[in-house]
């Protein structure tokens, strides 16, 4: 059910491992579930606190969520619950613990020039919210470049993600992101990430026309061609980044579906 934990190398992005390890963690539902990458969530044994705090931070970073986007929904010229009403009425939710170790960790005196924490991406959903602990690590691309991102207390990082970008037409970009850790110190981060329903499908808004613009994407992939829901977006994007995972309980992309 894409729950637990993973080691260092046991995530892809772009087809390369990433150096961070974490736990996974999304809605505690039952084994019975049928959808793929729904079921209940796996706490340590030895962390027993931890089961009512994720609980508590999923259900408080899931009101956040709505109201970012509620003032997503005013900036276009919608109604206010026009997302709470749709889009995000039962939103898919994930929440993740990563650790990004120092390079000291893995008997190696510093990282190579082309090995990140995690490599360049965009996220796949709606929004991601950020919270840093006090190391700095991220960058995100901008108009200008790469900038840093620094962990300011009392805030929140808020990525955009692709279906937002989708659903907008490019007004509002997905952010490409990636994070090094040069601090020599084990750096933590919190993203949970607020998605549209399973099922439902993520077309572009009647009233926002497609923008053009931009360097491209760093993986060369049309948001526009994309057709299908966010369930079938989401396991396709994860059957890269876990090919495992993928190739043992994740369903064969349907024969018409854009390759993400």
């Amino acid at each position: 059910a894409w729950r637990g934990y993973f080691p260092v190398g046991g995530e892809l992005t772009s087809g390369r491992p990433d150096l961070k390890e974490g736990l996974y963690f999304g809605a505690d539902l039952g084994h019975e579930d049928p959808r793929p990458l729904h079921g209940p969530n796996l706490y340590p044994e030895e962390v027993p606190e931890l089961r009512a705090a994720v609980r508590a931070y999923i259900d408080a970073l899931t009101g956040v969520g709505q109201a970012v986007m509620r003032g997503v929904a005013l900036s276009l010229g919608l109604e206010e619950d026009y997302f709470a009403s749709g889009y995000t009425a039962t939103p898919t939710v994930l929440f993740r613990i990563f650790h990004y170790p120092p390079p000291a960790e893995s008997g190696r005196g510093e990282w190579g020039p082309d090995e990140w924490g995690v490599g360049e991406h965009t996220d796949y959903g709606l929004l991601t919210l950020l919270l840093q602990d006090d190391n700095p690590g991220l960058q995100v691309h901008t108009a200008r470049g790469w900038i840093e991102a620094p962990p300011i207390p009392g805030t929140l990082v808020c990525n955009i993600g692709d279906m937002l970008d989708r659903l907008t037409g490019g007004l509002y970009r997905s952010t490409p992101h990636r994070v090094r850790n040069h601090t020599g110190r084990g750096r933590l981060s919190f993203p949970f990430f607020f998605d549209p329903g399973w099922d439902c499908e993520v077309p572009p808004l009647p009233s926002r026309p497609a923008r053009d613009g931009g360097r491209p994407r760093w993986d060369g992939l049309d948001l526009r061609a994309f057709t299908g829901t966010y369930g079938d977006y989401l396991t396709a994007k994860v059957a890269k980044v876990f090919p495992h995972l993928g190739g043992r309980v994740l369903p064969r992309p349907s024969a018409g579906r854009e390759t993400v």
